[in-house]
């Protein structure tokens, strides 16, 4: 008896732009994408934007931030963080440069795909800032890329980061004041 091939669809952007719902789309492979996230991690990723952008406004007129758009990777790879900062032309339609900054705020149905599968995407695209952050733990990982090592190197722990962009931009982040508002929330 033969055994009949696997059959595994590949999706492009072009199929991607006609579906409903909230899709993100990896090497082809179509990921549905957990329902809108919950209070605690909208409200941290909020913070966040706000931060980033009260940081870039004086001074930085090449960055921007943006809050969960889609970013074309390829033509069979979309992804939607939570946060990114680009710098350069202002997308008319969706990100489809490498962001220099991403941030991820973690959540029970994404945190496997943000570690896991997200973290060497943005890694071989040369995302130069990923930050996760894990509302559980109160806490925030800031990796920064350096290409002669195999994985994004992990910058020491602190109250507050400040982190250039390839711009020489600079974007300010006060960690401790994301979470202790979320005690009430």
């Amino acid at each position: 008896m033969s055994a009949i091939p696997k059959f595994t669809p590949h999706y492009t952007f072009a199929d991607y732009s006609e579906w409903e719902g909230d899709w993100e789309l990896w090497q082809g492979v179509p990921v549905a994408m957990s329902p809108s996230p919950f209070g605690v991690h909208q409200w941290i990723a909020l913070q966040i934007a706000y931060q980033f952008i009260n940081s870039l406004k004086p001074n930085c007129n090449d960055c921007y931030v943006l809050h969960e758009i889609d970013w074309i990777v390829s033509d069979d790879t979309i992804v939607r963080p939570d946060i990114l900062i680009g710098c350069g032309p202002f997308p008319q339609r969706h990100v489809v440069e490498p962001p220099a900054l991403i941030v991820e705020v973690l959540s029970p149905s994404t945190s496997h795909k943000d570690l896991t599968a997200k973290r060497p995407l943005y890694r071989s695209q040369k995302v130069e800032h990923y930050l996760i952050v894990d509302p559980d733990a109160k806490s925030l990982q800031w990796l920064r890329l350096d290409t002669s090592q195999p994985d994004y190197v992990l910058q020491a722990d602190a109250p507050n980061y400040t982190i250039e962009l390839k711009s020489r931009c600079v974007v300010n982040l006060d960690v401790p004041s994301l979470f202790p508002a979320m005690q009430n929330k």
